[in-house]
């Protein structure tokens, strides 16, 4: 999980993500749509795959790139515990809310 929240931690990793949710992209069509170089590109999906947050497969020269929805799972489980303090807190400013009335 921890390589997973670093691969995160970084805007343009999360942009890349995004980019992926579409569908499979290369390398190349990656690199058009951020500014940076092609290595650049690489180390950040070097990252995300390391992170488990993308799979990436290769076709003669081309390297293929998609997300990995399943490698989110560990990341959105640890959210999701603490979605019990949330509803504790709504739950008691909706009380104190009612007794204002």
């Amino acid at each position: 999980m921890q390589a997973a929240f670093r691969a995160l931690a970084d805007p343009t990793r999360r942009d890349i993500l995004t980019a992926l949710s579409g569908g499979e992209m290369t390398v190349q069509q990656l690199t058009e749509r951020f500014p940076m170089t092609r290595a650049a590109v690489k180390k950040h999906l070097v990252v995300l795959e390391d992170g488990g947050l993308l799979k990436s497969r290769k076709q003669g020269r081309e390297t293929f790139n998609k997300l990995h929805p399943e490698g989110l799972k560990p990341v959105t489980d640890w959210l999701e515990y603490f979605d019990q303090f949330w509803d504790t807190h709504l739950a008691s400013l909706q009380s104190a809310l009612t007794k204002k009335d």
